[in-house]
C-alpha cells in the first residue's frame, strides 16, 4: 500500500531496460478553468478508487485514496497556468503506474513507479466537440470478455484495439463498436461508454446503457449521465443488456431515438450511422435532435466550468 506522494520537477524516467513488461496501468480525468477564473477538478475521488482497482487486477501496489487524491489536486495546484482557458478545453491528467524489476519471467512485480503526466487538451474528435460519428463493428473482433480486466484501464486492453481501430478508418469510420457474445451484446464505443434513448418495448422512454460487469470499464462520465438522467424524471433510466437486434428491432419500429457515446476525452458523442459487418444502419440522433446526449452534455459542463454549482463532484484547486 503506498500512503505517501510527493511531487518533483520534471525529468526524463529512467529504469532498466528489462522492464517488467506485464504491470501497466493508467486513469484518466480532467481539470478545468471555470467561468469564475477557478479550476476545478471532476470527480478525481472515483478515479481514484477505479485506480486502487487496477492496481489490484495488475499485482500492483496499491494507494491510500485520501494521498492519492492529494496529490493529484496538488500537482494541478503547482501546474495550474497549464490549464487552458479557450471554450472546450481543460487539462488532462494520466496517473499511470508500471511495474520495474529487471525480470524476464511472468511474475508479479517486486518493484514499481508511479507517475502523473499532464497535457492541456482540446476536443477529442477532429470532426469537433459535438458532431456525429460512424461506428464499425463486427462481431469476430472482441475487446474484453467474461472473467478477463475490461473492466479495469489496464494498458493490455487498449493496445491490441488499435488495430482494429485502424480496419474502420479504412472503412471510412471514426470508431469501433464492440461487441460481445453470438447475440452481439453492445458493450463500449471506442473507449466510450454506450447510451441508447428510445421507447422501449412497453411504450415508455427509456434512457439505456449496458450493465457494469467484467466486459465494461465503470466510467466516471457514466456514472454522471445516469445520476443527472435520473434526476430529470422524463426517462426510465436503466442499465440493461442491448443487443444490435435491439437495435435492428427499434430503428424497424421508429423507436430508436439516440446512439452515443460517453467518457472523460468527449465527454458525449453522438452516434449517426453504425455498419456491422456489411450491414448499415442510419442512426436518427441528429434527426431526433438529440435531446438527451446535448442535454447530458450542456449539465455535465456546466459543473465542469463551474456554470452549475456541484460541490460534491467537483474539487476546486486554490
Amino acid at each position: 500500500m503506498c500512503d505517501a506522494f510527493f511531487v518533483t520537477c520534471t525529468h526524463v524516467l529512467c529504469c532498466s531496460v528489462i522492464v517488467c513488461c506485464f504491470h501497466q496501468f493508467f486513469e484518466g480525468l480532467k481539470a478545468f478553468y471555470g467561468v469564475d477564473g477557478k479550476v476545478r477538478i471532476f470527480r478525481p475521488d472515483m478515479n481514484c478508487k477505479r485506480l486502487n482497482i487496477s492496481a489490484e487486477h495488475a499485482c500492483l501496489p496499491q494507494m491510500d485514496n485520501d494521498e492519492l487524491l492529494k496529490s493529484i489536486v496538488e500537482l494541478v495546484r503547482l501546474e495550474k497556468d497549464w490549464v487552458p482557458k479557450a471554450k472546450d478545453c481543460s487539462l488532462y491528467i494520466r496517473p499511470t503506474m508500471i511495474g520495474t524489476n529487471a525480470s524476464l519471467g511472468v511474475n508479479k512485480a517486486t518493484s514499481a513507479l508511479f507517475f502523473m503526466i499532464l497535457c492541456p487538451v482540446g476536443p477529442y474528435f477532429r470532426t469537433g466537440t459535438f458532431n456525429p460519428v460512424s461506428l464499425y463493428c463486427d462481431s469476430k473482433f472482441a475487446r474484453s470478455w467474461p472473467g478477463g480486466s475490461g473492466a479495469s484501464k489496464m494498458g493490455s486492453n487498449y493496445g491490441p484495439t488499435i488495430r482494429i481501430q485502424k480496419i474502420a478508418e479504412k472503412k471510412k469510420h471514426q470508431q469501433v463498436l464492440w461487441l460481445y457474445g453470438e447475440d452481439q451484446q453492445l458493450t463500449e464505443v471506442g473507449t466510450m461508454n454506450l447510451f441508447v434513448n428510445w421507447i422501449n418495448e412497453k411504450g415508455e422512454p427509456e434512457i439505456a446503457t449496458p450493465p457494469l460487469n467484467s466486459l465494461i470499464l465503470p466510467g466516471v462520465t457514466r456514472d454522471s449521465i445516469i445520476h443527472i438522467a435520473k434526476q430529470w424524471e422524463t426517462h426510465n433510466v436503466i442499465e440493461r443488456v442491448i443487443t444490435m437486434d435491439d437495435i435492428r428491432r427499434a430503428l424497424k419500429e421508429k423507436r430508436l431515438k439516440e446512439v452515443f457515446g460517453a467518457g472523460t476525452a468527449c465527454v458525449v458523442c453522438p452516434v449517426s450511422f453504425i455498419q456491422c459487418v456489411d450491414e448499415k444502419l442510419e442512426i436518427p440522433t441528429m434527426e431526433s435532435g438529440c435531446e438527451v446526449a446535448k442535454r447530458a452534455y450542456q449539465e455535465l459542463t456546466d459543473i465542469q466550468f463551474g456554470r452549475s454549482p456541484h460541490d460534491e463532484w467537483v474539487v476546486v484547486v486554490d
